[in-house]
């Protein structure tokens, strides 16, 4: 199937109706709000702070979606941060390029109880003020199998908020164009560069918090989609973004001397409504 996927996405340019009053929208602006699913491979954890510097490895996650519960939540400006989100709004250099600047709220959460692989030392008593830790695991590590107990070993989640705020560039490329209106399928490849400010939940030896949010990393992306423009004003895009992040300073127990990284690769996938706004040039 992947392969039928890439044959497709090679021929859309090729696919191209020969019309040429495709829409004008140099000069327009645009902004565009949806809803994301993300997916994560595993990644290695690194914790350090005083007593201890352990990873944990091929460390397994998943998003966190809120049901779908219309205007109780999702339509209710008061609670718009709460779903997996994204933000973005842009301007056109020319019909085919635009820069935009968007926030993709995504979850990442830990599967709990899972089987892993550590590596590392952790004393008996660490951090500061100190946290008397649990003797099993208390010890020097070299990638021995472990598992990763949440009630007196950790939790870890960036649920309000693994939030990617990037800035990208976009190309446009039309595909289909009904005559004498401005119904356009439009083809999107795009790549963006930003920074990574979570939320961090955490636990780690009994102690933690839901730390604030603190630009912890940056990552680069890119995305293909397409955009079905409904009206000159009015269009919904579907997109698949991939990208890479490095977290270097995840806050864990809520305290300045303890600190986590890692690096994360993320898929998502999302939908949105959008409003292009001005005049074309």
């Amino acid at each position: 199937m992947p392969k039928y996927i890439l044959l497709f996405l090679f021929f859309i340019p090729f696919l191209a109706s020969s019309q040429s009053d495709y829409l004008h929208r140099k000069g327009t602006f645009f902004v565009f709000w949806g809803y994301n699913r993300s997916a994560y491979p595993t990644s290695d954890i690194r914790f350090q702070g005083p007593g201890y510097d352990f990873t944990l490895a091929a460390v397994q996650a998943s998003d966190a979606p809120t049901p779908f519960d219309g205007f109780q939540t999702y339509f209710n400006p008061s609670l718009f941060s709460i779903p997996q989100f994204n933000l973005h709004g842009g301007y056109f250099i020319n019909d085919s390029w635009s820069i935009s600047l968007g926030w993709d709220h995504m979850k990442y959460v830990m599967k709990p109880d899972q089987a892993s692989h550590i590596t590392g030392h952790i004393d008996a008593q660490v951090s500061n003020p100190q946290i008397p830790v649990n003797p099993a695991y208390v010890g020097n590590y070299s990638n021995n199998p472990f598992v990763i107990q949440s009630k007196d070993f950790l939790q870890y989640e960036h649920t309000d908020g693994y939030n990617y705020a990037a800035l990208e560039v976009e190309n446009y490329h039309p595909i289909w164009k009904k005559e004498k209106s401005n119904f356009q399928l439009d083809w999107i490849n795009g790549v963006g560069i930003g920074a990574v400010v979570p939320r961090s939940d955490v636990r780690l030896f009994t102690v933690g918090t839901n730390n604030f949010w603190n630009l912890a990393g940056a990552g680069v992306s890119a995305k293909s989609g397409l955009r079905l423009n409904l009206t000159k004003l009015l269009f919904f895009e579907a997109m698949f973004k991939g990208g890479y992040t490095n977290l270097w300073e995840v806050h864990t127990t809520g305290r300045s001397v303890d600190h986590a990284s890692q690096t994360i690769w993320f898929g998502e996938f999302y939908g949105a409504l959008g409003f292009s706004i001005g005049k074309a040039k």
